[in-house]
């Protein structure tokens, strides 16, 4: 069932999700707006792909081991995605909503001033998002963590963990500023952003971490004086890439300046001060 979806605003947009009778849709803790009284809201810990609460079998039972066994295995999966989303800083628990006894309607917004998307995925292909990207989705679509290894995360700070959208459905993404659409075959077949830009990417696109320069002299005077840090995130092959115009740490470097409190000094970059 295709998910009626309308993205609304400006500076700050906002989905407002028309439900059908039955029809379930969930989100991170922190991103619903509102709803109407015949929509229900269950708080849940575990995603849809952890069973969130379906039975295994008739009457919760399972084959192999009864219904005990069905439910030890359901809380240790629960615990489990718990346990990573605590890793990746993720939210502890989705916000479940469901309409009844006719059409629904439900509201959700990103955290930041930015855009949204919703991306149709049809089962043959994964997205990967940012941390915090993820806003709702139906409840046929699964959300998991996918970590990219210790090096890339230790270079990048924003490759060591993805949000992973796998199945069927409609999945709704924020991000800070204007988005930027490309596909890295376009250009060479890779492209080279700042690692607080990227948002989003389609299954089959490589993504890694650079150092930007290595240790020659340039590269540390991109380090120092550039603004950029000592890394760059690169993206190769062939699909779907959503880059965004604002970076968070952009934005609090903004807010800080604005307040008086500029922490990044006079060459910004490696040398900034900021007590992140």
């Amino acid at each position: 069932m295709t998910l009626q979806q309308e993205i609304v605003g400006n500076a700050m947009q906002m989905a407002v999700v028309n439900l059908a009778p039955g029809q379930t849709v969930y989100c991170e803790a922190g991103k619903f707006l509102f709803k109407t009284t015949n929509v229900t809201m269950e708080t849940r810990l575990s995603g849809p792909s952890g069973g969130g609460g379906q039975q295994s079998g008739p009457s919760g039972s399972d084959a192999s081991g009864g219904r005990g066994s069905g439910l030890l295995r359901q809380a240790m999966g629960t615990a489990m995605q718990v346990g990573q989303r605590v890793l990746a800083g993720e939210s502890l628990a989705f916000q479940y909503f469901t309409a009844q006894s006719g059409e629904g309607t439900v509201a959700f917004a990103g955290v930041l001033p930015g855009e949204m998307r919703a991306l149709e995925l049809d089962g043959t292909r994964a997205w990967f998002a940012e941390k915090d990207a993820f806003v709702a989705a139906e409840s046929t679509v699964d959300f998991g963590i996918a970590f990219q290894g210790g090096r890339t995360g230790t270079k990048g700070g924003e490759g060591f963990v993805l949000e992973k959208f796998t199945g069927r459905g409609t999945v709704i993404i924020a991000g800070a500023g204007n988005f930027i659409d490309l596909n890295p075959a376009d250009f060479g077949g890779r492209v080279e952003v700042d690692t607080g830009c990227v948002v989003a990417f389609e299954e089959g696109i490589q993504y890694g971490v650079q150092r930007v320069g290595g240790f020659s002299r340039q590269g540390m005077m991109n380090a120092v004086f550039g603004g950029e840090g000592l890394s760059l995130a690169t993206l190769e092959g062939s699909g779907r890439v959503i880059l965004q115009s604002l970076t968070i740490e952009g934005l609090a470097n903004a807010l800080r300046k604005a307040q008086g409190g500029d922490k990044q000094g006079p060459t910004g970059g490696l040398f900034s001060t900021h007590q992140g």
